[in-house]
């Protein structure tokens, strides 16, 4: 050891960019090399949408509003598992489940979603909720107008995130397809309504609109699939579009029509 002071000048060393150092005209304008995308655009025309006078150019894919699907028959997709309510980081949904009966047979399986409210307010639209939906039951739309007068009004409930109804789907509740299970609906064996679905909701409501005695554009959508009676031969028949044989499974899981 000396009695020399360590200089931290001395042990520094010269600092070396590794960067290249382009010269003649490219090295002169590197500095405004940052500004090229200003430049391209600076020529273009200005477009200036026209919202709300004219409709916004949304992207299909974009997340807005949420909705709950329905199967191909009608049946709800949500099985009020409330596992988008523990997703959401905002606090902003919440679900309260109710189990399924043989007279009031609103989803697949053993429970549904009997409240379902999402709070517009606290929604932030990150879009975990979907992700961690197990049915596929909760999806984002691309609408964008939620704007309303009052704080009550941007909690919707239920009735108001239902998918709307097409083609022959009927409104729940109804039973399941007769011979199938929950598994069949989740794998997407079900593509119609049978006609002892039908059936059964002409003898519990019959004014319902969603039959098609009363729903005048019930074989306008390209969704419709034709009963079993009606298919071309050599097709092979979908699940909700045939008269099943098997025997009804007991239970609300099983779904049969009693």
């Amino acid at each position: 050891m000396t009695d020399h002071e360590w200089n931290v000048a001395e042990e520094q060393a010269e600092f070396v960019s590794n960067l290249p150092h382009p010269g003649g005209i490219v090295g002169a304008l590197m500095p405004v090399a940052g500004f090229g995308v200003t430049l391209r655009n600076f020529f273009r025309p200005t477009v200036t949408e026209q919202y709300p006078t004219t409709p916004a150019n949304i992207q299909p894919k974009y997340h807005g509003r949420h909705q709950l699907n329905r199967y191909a028959d009608g049946l709800e997709k949500c099985i009020g598992c409330e596992l988008c309510a523990w997703a959401c980081p905002a606090d902003a949904i919440l679900v309260e489940a109710d189990s399924n009966t043989i007279d009031a047979q609103f989803s697949p399986g053993e429970r549904y979603g009997r409240v379902y409210q999402i709070n517009y307010l606290r929604c932030i639209f990150c879009g975990l909720c979907i992700e961690a939906c197990p049915t596929r039951a909760l999806t984002m739309t691309n609408e964008i107008e939620l704007a309303g007068p009052t704080r009550e009004g941007l909690i919707y409930e239920k009735q108001d995130l239902l998918a709307p109804m097409h083609g022959r789907q009927l409104a729940a509740p109804h039973p399941m397809v007769e011979g199938t299970t929950d598994t069949n609906y989740y794998t997407g064996d079900v593509l119609a309504p049978t006609s002892e679905q039908e059936a059964w909701v002409r003898a519990h409501r019959p004014d319902d609109p969603t039959l098609p005695e009363n729903n005048e554009h019930a074989h306008d959508s390209e969704a419709y699939i034709p009963h079993a009676e009606h298919a071309e031969p050599g097709v092979p028949t979908p699940l909700g579009a045939q008269r099943f044989t098997a025997p009804l499974m007991g239970g609300v899981g099983g779904g049969g029509i009693s």
